[in-house]
């Protein structure tokens, strides 16, 4: 399964939200970006996602998780 996790993050928390995204072994890359969203990570995981240990990260304020569809 893929993923791609668009994050809002706390005033100044995006260098601690993507340092924290990086540790987590299901996430394939973590970057800070421009625009509405202040951090994209893409997960890949052959198991259920655990997308409550992400929203768990201190920083994180929004979350919004777009699946793949591909097989």
């Amino acid at each position: 399964m893929k993923a791609f996790i668009l994050i809002e993050t706390t005033p100044d928390k995006v260098k601690e939200v993507t340092t924290a995204l990086k540790q987590l072994d299901e996430i394939e890359s973590a970057d800070a970006v421009a625009g509405p969203y202040d951090v994209i990570a893409i997960l890949k995981t052959e198991n259920e996602p655990n997308i409550a240990k992400i929203k768990a990260i201190p920083g994180i304020s929004r979350t919004v998780v777009c699946m793949t569809q591909n097989k």
